[in-house]
């Protein structure tokens, strides 16, 4: 048996908890592994990140099979779950670390992320502009072990209960049949 053709996507929205809770249910993703990109530090720690200082995003690589899931489809899920007209903050997340951010590896990925931000905007979904930056990936590193699956592991936390949780929740009411199944 061959292993399917994936392609992987990085994506910030925000806190990479909500992020990777959401995809983690995602019909189609292979994995998701929380991590920083397109900032000058190598490999940072999250302290280092939450300083503003390295220029880092909150971010989650997505592995996934296009068979099963498109790009496009993926990134109409990202756009819901975040909001993508807020400059450098994501609720009471603040900080650079917080950005929209769409991080490519090749130039289809770049025009297809551009295309869906094109059509969110004529279709008027949003009443600000989106300010999601879309920008070739560059020095990824993952985050610390602790951050990995951190909603899974740490449902009752306040952040979780509070932020993550209620991500979640609109992710499976509104793409209930992006699921995978049990």
């Amino acid at each position: 048996m061959t292993s399917p053709q994936t392609e992987t996507i990085v994506l910030g929205g925000g806190c990479f908890w909500c992020t990777e809770a959401v995809f983690d249910r995602v019909q189609g993703v292979l994995d998701v592994e929380s991590g920083y990109s397109n900032g000058e530090t190598v490999n940072p720690s999250y302290e280092q990140v939450c300083t503003g200082r390295t220029g880092h995003a909150e971010v989650v690589k997505l592995v996934f099979d296009p068979a099963q899931i498109s790009l496009r489809e993926i990134l109409e899920i990202f756009f819901v779950v975040h909001d993508p007209t807020t400059l450098n903050r994501q609720g009471n997340d603040v900080g650079t670390q917080y950005r929209s951010g769409i991080y490519y590896l090749d130039d289809a990925q770049k025009q297809v992320a551009e295309q869906v931000i094109a059509d969110i905007g004529a279709s008027k979904t949003y009443r600000a502009p989106v300010v999601t930056e879309v920008k070739p990936l560059s020095n990824y590193s993952a985050a610390e072990a602790y951050h990995q699956d951190y909603f899974a592991n740490n449902p009752n936390q306040g952040y979780c209960a509070f932020v993550v949780g209620p991500k979640v929740e609109k992710f499976q009411k509104t793409f209930a049949s992006k699921l995978k199944k049990s």
